[in-house]
């Protein structure tokens, strides 16, 4: 039976959308060139710690729920939804390469009368500029013979506060005829959603709303380096600080930024500002402080352990928590890696704990997750809590540690055993 809605790319972003869909009783195909997740879905077993086997199960034996990787399969449906990785190439610019893979792979296929929506996160003018033209080389023209839309996702992993249904939906349609026909397509899952002028507007929507955390976080980071230079507690000044009922928002400090979005956006609109002619000083410099976060930090540990008298060379070193964020397996620019990477290269004899992530090969370290047992805890010279998974007891572990470093205040002090950020 032909589905309602294909989605290309069945990742952190595809597959909860489609399962959101597919509850609401459309027909879903998604496609993916990976052929392990297409087999995932089959089997209705999930590997995204939103989506649950429970959940994913009966969707896919029922037949709501379906995954292939040709492209053909969207002839069939009545909308193509683009959720596909938009990373920065190797010199920090924008590489929308796969966006522009599955516009190009969509286009013989699509068909007069189609909506396609691009959801990948990206810079003002992508879907005008790119997509559109692609879809477009076989005659068909967008806002005319079919549909075209932007619209961001929101998905932030692990929440459970927020979902595909609660979290209200930015539209923004080449023509007002196309946000029309993707508001009715999204209200069938998402409860608020949210018409702006543009695809352009759409985009820039997205990258603002990471950018102002990129931003804040810059702040406070940059707040942090100061106060261990006046020796001052930069966690007791957020929280006092915090007490104000108006005009302060709370962010908080840590060893930088992780995630797709938040460290990767404010890239985006840099290289889009500049095309204008125009200089984003003060986004890029929040990215530049964050980048810098890492590195301080490795300098703090240094500080510690030769307070310890303690080279780093040689000392062995405990990292709790791989990934970017508590309680998701997701190491996606993680600064955990970049903390390791370091590390590793003044010669410390790195181990890490984290029950989301059960090795790092991935990513080219050759690590597995040690159990916090058998001794890990009390031989390690130093363990630095890097993610603050809520799994862990860190009460009993500043008790067993011979040396703690706390970059996310997780860990109760004690004396001069535990240092913070």
């Amino acid at each position: 039976m032909p589905s309602d809605i294909a989605i290309i790319g069945a990742g952190y972003v595809g597959l909860p959308l489609a399962v959101a869909f597919a509850q609401a009783g459309q027909r879903v195909h998604c496609i993916d060139t990976d052929p392990d997740k297409v087999d995932a879905i089959a089997a209705g077993r999930s590997y995204i710690s939103d989506v649950g086997d429970d959940v994913l199960a009966p969707l896919a034996a029922s037949g709501m729920l379906t995954a292939g990787g040709d492209f053909a399969a969207v002839a069939d449906t009545g909308a193509i939804l683009i959720c596909v990785p938009t990373p920065l190439s190797d010199n920090r610019e924008p590489n929308v390469s796969i966006v522009a893979a599955a516009a190009s792979a969509i286009a013989p296929h699509l068909r007069p009368g189609q909506l396609v929506v691009l959801e990948s996160t990206t810079y003002p003018g992508t879907t005008r500029e790119l997509v559109a033209p692609l879809l477009e080389r076989d005659g068909l023209r967008a806002g005319q013979d079919f549909h075209l839309a932007m619209s961001p996702e929101r998905i932030d992993p692990g929440r459970t506060d927020h979902t595909v249904r609660t979290t209200p939906k930015v539209v923004g349609g080449l023509t007002p005829a196309c946000t029309d026909r993707a508001v009715a397509l999204y209200a069938v899952c998402v409860d608020t959603l949210i018409p702006v002028s543009s695809p352009d507007a759409a985009e820039l929507v997205k990258l603002l709303e990471n950018i102002f955390r990129s931003v804040n976080i810059a702040l406070v980071n940059e707040l942090a380096m100061l106060c261990d230079r006046m020796q001052l507690d930069v966690w007791e000044v957020i929280d006092a600080a915090a007490t104000k009922p108006y005009g302060f928002m709370r962010f908080t400090p840590g060893p930088g930024l992780g995630g797709h979005c938040i460290p990767i956006d404010p890239f985006y609109l840099s290289w889009r500002a500049r095309q204008f002619d125009f200089q984003t000083e003060f986004i890029e410099l929040a990215g530049k402080v964050n980048t810098t976060m890492p590195y301080f930090c490795v300098e703090r540990i240094s500080e510690a352990l030769n307070q310890a008298r303690k080279p780093v060379n040689g000392s062995r070193v405990l990292v709790l928590g791989v990934s970017y964020k508590p309680d998701v397996g997701d190491v996606r620019e993680s600064p955990a890696l970049k903390l390791i990477e370091l590390l590793g290269g003044l010669g410390a004899d790195i181990s890490y704990h984290d029950a989301f992530v059960p090795d790092l090969l991935e990513q080219g370290l050759d690590l597995r997750s040690v159990e916090l047992a058998d001794g890990v805890v009390e031989s390690a010279d130093i363990v630095c809590v890097v993610t603050a998974h809520s799994g862990i007891d860190y009460a009993d572990l500043a008790g067993r540690a011979q040396l703690v470093f706390d970059f996310r205040n997780a860990v109760p002090r004690d004396g001069g055993k535990v240092h913070v950020l």
